[in-house]
């Protein structure tokens, strides 16, 4: 497996398993809804543009590149990029707090209204795109493209343990680091908690530019997620519906048939199918110049789009998932690109949850059927 596809693996592996110990150990309920869009909500795109991120990266590095960092001795240039990286994300993430554009794309990751792993992986289709006005100075400096992407897969790794809900506090590592006990400050809806704690991985930013505010550790009832904009279940939605707000267009909305949603462990088991597909993508994807394999990437994006807008209610999505469900095998088996790159037990457990769709849905029309909780 790529590194890519084994980090995608473990991550999702990670998520469920903390969603598991929190109902075991803190009898926390798990709203799979939102854990399912949390998935799914950058998902594939998020994923392919992080490759854009990486190629214009390396162009900046090749042809605008004033060789100060790839001049120095190799274990300085990794000791550079540890804090540089860090010091770009936190501009770069602060930022997106203060500007409209930036914002409206950031605003996906933190309408999630529960502080879990999950959260690390919600975020807006283009949020890699945003990051190449930040970190070029990177590649301009002559930071090489290697370390470059071994170091912001490192921090990547530091912000998704950041996001965790079954870790309180680490100990020694609350001295210097962003810890999840200092994240929860940076989600926190209420308003003495706004724009506040945007380091990524070292907590010196925070201090040092005078944006930190300690833990709140005695506040039981935590608020988390963001007022005066509908927290989709839909990523095509959620990703689109903040930048038309910017320009005063309203989302195009239509008439919700709540009776339709099927349940949380259909939606649940469809959410992992889509996440399989993600990971046999991303296994595919080798090399500088990477196949973008377009049959599989469509065929996983459209069933992101479909089981959002199934979560929030949309009569045509149950029908479009079961369609989906049985169109991927076909599809996909038939395509000689792809074909290799999907087990055919994963195509033939899409064309069950397609039969079990059917099921729901005849149940929803003949008698209105119990709601997963959102």
């Amino acid at each position: 497996m790529t590194p890519s596809a084994i980090a995608c693996a473990v991550g999702g592996g990670l998520i469920l398993a903390e969603a598991l110990l929190l109902r075991m150990v803190r009898r926390e309920r798990t709203v799979w809804p939102e854990l399912v869009f949390n998935l799914n909500s950058g998902h594939i795109l998020m994923w392919a543009f992080r490759g854009v991120e990486i190629a214009v990266y390396a162009a900046v590095f090749a042809h605008l590149n004033l060789h100060w960092v790839d001049r120095l001795p190799r274990m300085a240039q990794w000791i550079f990029a540890l804090f540089a990286w860090d010091l770009c994300f936190y501009w770069r993430h602060r930022t997106h707090h203060r500007f409209g554009l930036l914002w409206a794309v950031h605003i996906v990751h933190h309408q999630g209204e529960h502080f879990n792993l999950s959260l690390c992986n919600r975020n807006s289709w283009y949020a890699s795109l945003t990051d190449l006005p930040f970190i070029g100075v990177l590649a301009v400096l002559g930071l090489p493209l290697d370390i470059y992407v071994a170091v912001s897969s490192f921090h990547y790794a530091v912000q998704f343990f950041n996001h965790s809900g079954l870790v309180r506090s680490p100990g020694v590592l609350d001295r210097f680091l962003v810890t999840p006990r200092y994240h929860r400050v940076h989600h926190r809806a209420e308003p003495q908690f706004f724009n506040r704690n945007f380091g990524g991985t070292f907590l010196l930013w925070d201090k040092f530019f005078r944006t930190f505010t300690p833990p709140d550790d005695g506040h039981v009832h935590a608020r988390y997620g963001v007022d005066g904009i509908e927290n989709s279940r839909n990523p095509l939605r959620a990703t689109h519906e903040p930048l038309l707000r910017l320009v005063g267009v309203r989302w195009p909305d239509v008439e919700r048939c709540p009776s339709a949603r099927a349940s949380a462990a259909f939606v649940t088991t469809g959410a992992l199918l889509l996440y399989g597909l993600l990971i046999c993508w991303l296994n595919t994807q080798h090399g500088a110049h990477p196949d973008p394999r377009w049959m599989l990437m469509g065929c996983t994006l459209a069933g992101t789009i479909a089981l959002g807008a199934h979560c929030d209610g949309k009569r045509w999505a149950l029908p479009t998932w079961c369609s989906l469900a049985f169109a991927v095998p076909v599809v996909l088996h038939g395509d000689r690109t792809v074909s290799d790159a999907v087990p055919a037990a994963v195509l033939v457990l899409f064309a069950i949850h397609g039969v079990f769709g059917i099921i729901q849905f005849a149940r929803s029309v003949a008698s209105p059927s119990r709601l997963p909780q959102r």
